[in-house]
């Protein structure tokens, strides 16, 4: 810069005005080449894509291939062909629980066995077993419930413990229509399975009695636990008659078992503040073994010295016997 102007401001030379001035024009001139060469890569590319979708069209079969992308595309939309449903990254909530068992995905089999204690498999045959009896007529006033809910409701219920009041809305049904379906499940799984608990005999009692040989039991025909089926307590009876150990209303259910979890022996109805040693004491099971019903097979001598015909296995809470 050379000198100053007469407010005192720095003033460019003649040589530094013109350095400013042609590295102006350069700046612009470089600006517009760029947006000519951007603009002619524009128009080669259209001119391209032109060329290209004409070459399409005049194929001989363009027509009909195009027909039927837009034919596939249609039905995919309409949902007349199914997408591949996503994994599930999210477990994703969709209003109740029986809308959620109803969704088909790679996590329905875990669902199933997280509300309903069994796989979607052994529910739908289940559902499918029972479903004529659980079908009603399609009324003036109303559409009836499907079978499969009918079923799914009743699972649920027993597998969770809940209250009517509070599961029935999951299933978007009222407190009464809840009643109604455990009733009409359990009366269809007695006529439907009523011959599937039964104790063994024959090819099968052997196997269950070489199985638990196998595992140093010799003799034994299964293993006897109780479990407790919470239930709303029963109009005009004593609190603590059914009020168990974790302050719930219950019954208790005893169950005998092979090594295959095969149930062998069901007794239920006993309250909930009932000890297991009560329970077998006064089950149809002990009174079968002291007729001789049960246990025919020829003695053998435990490790501990006892002598016997046959036993079941319990835990800590049934004495010896």
């Amino acid at each position: 810069m050379e000198g100053c102007d007469r407010d005192g401001r720095a003033v460019l030379s003649s040589a530094e005005e013109t350095a400013v001035a042609a590295a102006a024009v350069a700046v612009v001139r470089r600006f517009q080449v760029e947006r000519a060469a951007g603009r002619m890569k524009v128009t080669l590319s259209r001119r391209q894509q032109r060329i290209l979708l004409q070459r399409v069209l005049d194929a001989p079969d363009c027509v009909t291939t195009s027909e039927a992308v837009l034919q596939l595309c249609f039905a995919i939309g309409c949902g007349v062909v199914p997408r591949t449903m996503p994994r599930w990254w999210m477990r994703r909530r969709t209003g109740g629980t029986w809308e959620d068992l109803r969704l088909c995905d790679d996590a329905m089999d875990d669902y199933f066995r997280e509300k309903l204690r069994m796989s979607r498999r052994v529910f739908i045959e289940i559902s499918e077993a029972c479903a004529p009896l659980l079908r009603r007529q399609v009324t003036f006033y109303r559409e009836p419930l499907p079978p499969e809910q009918i079923v799914a409701y009743a699972l649920y219920r027993w597998a969770t413990g809940e209250s009517y009041d509070n599961n029935t809305s999951s299933f978007g049904i009222g407190r009464a229509s809840g009643i109604l379906a455990v009733r009409d499940v359990t009366n269809a799984l007695l006529r439907v399975y009523g011959d599937r608990i039964s104790w063994p005999t024959g090819v099968q009692k052997q196997v269950g009695l070489r199985a638990f040989l196998d595992k140093g039991f010799p003799n034994c025909h299964g293993a006897v636990d109780c479990t407790h089926i919470y239930v709303d307590k029963p109009t005009n009876a004593l609190d603590e008659n059914y009020f168990d150990r974790k302050h719930r209303f219950a019954v208790i259910a005893q169950v005998v078992v092979d090594l295959d979890l095969r149930v062998l022996d069901v007794f239920v109805g006993y309250q909930g503040s009932c000890h297991d040693i009560r329970v077998i004491q006064l089950s149809s099971l002990s009174r079968r073994a002291g007729q001789g019903l049960l246990f025919r097979g020829p003695p053998v001598t435990l490790p501990g010295g006892v002598r016997t015909n046959g036993y079941i296995l319990g835990d800590n809470g049934y004495p010896p016997s």
